[in-house]
């Protein structure tokens, strides 16, 4: 190199002419003309050269990696080391290095190239679901992050489940159009069984539930290639930031949806280009005049004990309900159920959790005391304060049997008029519970217009005391 800097040097800012230069540094004048030309040597050959060892050993690579390759896993793959191992235990004589730069070249050939588009407003949005811990009621726990990205404003939603069912999918679409107010014209999917029945090469047939909402909302259902989540690399690479960004440290709160609705504002508060966002607003459709319904409907059998079982949870309806079939309209956060025009909504719950309310058995209840006695914390629960106070006092007089048996009546006759007695300061529970259930007598014609003196059992404590002496 310091020998063609000298001679670039002498001819072209010293002006020698190339005969001198090329006397003096010993080369010809063509090695100084070339020297001229470019500033570093580089190698010019008439045909590439052969590689002996490479178009030998190349087939039974090519081979190898064809076959194995269909055997491998992700963390179980195929090495430059192992493949060079099975050669010289086949006879090849081959150095690793070589074994390594053909299979870098096969990597190499088989990658994907990656093509840059190109997104207009209010066209496209991406949509996914990523796994998330929160801390709910302070129990650290699983849940599952619905996403919904818009790649031109690069504005998001994000809403946070238990599950990741079709109810929650179809929930959290809703949940985005409502809060973007307008739908994309096209969204992008992998091929989640909550949206894709079956898949047939390029064609997907879809869910009948996912096609009423796609339907419903007039949006284009688009599809990622399987296996190939980078094709909505906008919606997994948002993803993780959101993770990151807005969920680090762990989120805490008193219940799940007051944790997602603390995530969405940080989400909105980090958007900062309001100019895109108004342009892609105006871009998108608008919203139809009724939101669709994303809740499961289901038809289920009441049992003997008056509950239901759904999703590997149990919940109690009332009483007078069992062994019906009642109609279920599963939501993400909230069952309701309806049988004979008469609806009860229960807040979802996970599975293997039991939600029992006890104010569904009062019939039940009244006619059996012991049952009173064995739920009363769960009941007095229900019931609130007043009844708490109340049976806490009856104890005291009474005793625990006699009290529950108190309340079994108290549950047949005057539940609805307890609160009335405690609001006038009336205690005497059996009085009433007598009063309402003494007959009512019909009076003669004849006897009405006749009155009736009565005296108390003092008055005649006068006369006692008068015949003792």
């Amino acid at each position: 190199m310091d020998q063609i800097h000298a001679i670039r040097h002498q001819v072209l800012v010293e002006g020698r002419s190339q005969r001198s230069v090329a006397r003096e540094h010993g080369v010809s004048r063509n090695t100084v003309r070339k020297y001229l030309d470019q500033s570093a040597p580089r190698r010019v050959e008439s045909k590439p050269r052969r590689r002996w060892v490479t178009e030998r050993v190349g087939p039974r690579l090519d081979e190898l990696l064809g076959t194995w390759s269909r055997r491998t896993t992700a963390k179980q793959r195929l090495t430059a080391v192992r493949l060079h191992r099975q050669l010289l235990e086949e006879g090849y004589e081959v150095g690793i290095t070589t074994v390594r730069s053909y299979v870098r070249e096969w990597r190499r050939q088989r990658r994907e190239t990656f093509i840059p588009l190109v997104h207009r407003a209010g066209e496209s949005g991406q949509v996914d679901f990523f796994e998330v811990t929160v801390e709910e009621a302070g129990v650290a726990h699983r849940v599952w992050k619905f996403r919904m990205h818009l790649p031109y404003s690069k504005r998001s939603f994000a809403w946070l489940y238990d599950r990741c069912d079709q109810v929650s999918f179809l929930d959290g679409h809703v949940r985005a159009f409502l809060h973007f107010g307008g739908v994309p014209h096209r969204l992008v999917y992998d091929n989640l069984s909550s949206a894709v029945r079956r898949r047939g090469g390029a064609a997907r047939e879809l869910t009948e539930r996912f096609a009423a909402l796609a339907s419903h909302y007039l949006f284009e259902p688009c599809f990622a290639r399987p296996g190939e989540g980078h094709d909505k690399g906008s919606v997994e690479a948002r993803g993780k930031g959101i993770r990151l960004a807005h969920m680090s440290p762990v989120p805490r709160g008193g219940t799940l949806a007051e944790i997602a609705a603390t995530v969405l504002a940080s989400v909105d508060a980090a958007h900062k280009d309001a100019a895109l966002w108004e342009e892609e607003r105006g871009a998108m459709r608008e919203l139809p005049g009724s939101d669709f319904e994303p809740r499961k409907l289901k038809i289920v059998r009441v049992s003997r004990q008056a509950t239901v079982q759904l999703g590997g949870a149990t919940y109690s309806v009332p009483s007078r309900w069992k062994s019906l079939e009642v109609h279920v309209r599963v939501g993400a956060g909230d069952v309701v159920f309806r049988c004979r025009d008469e609806e009860y909504r229960w807040d979802r719950v996970r599975s293997g959790q039991r939600l029992v309310r006890y104010s569904h058995y009062f019939e039940e209840l009244s006619r059996k005391p012991q049952a009173v006695r064995q739920v009363a914390p769960e009941l007095l629960g229900e019931l609130g304060p007043p009844y708490r106070k109340l049976w806490r006092m009856l104890e005291s007089r009474h005793g625990a049997l006699e009290t529950a048996r108190l309340f079994a009546k108290l549950l047949s006759v005057v539940a609805a008029a307890v609160e009335e007695a405690l609001a006038a300061g009336r205690f005497d529970l059996l009085g009433l519970v007598e009063q309402k259930s003494v007959p009512t007598v019909e009076v003669p014609e004849t006897l009405r217009a006749h009155t009736v003196e009565s005296a108390a059992a003092a008055d005649f404590d006068a006369l006692l005391h008068e015949a003792a002496s």
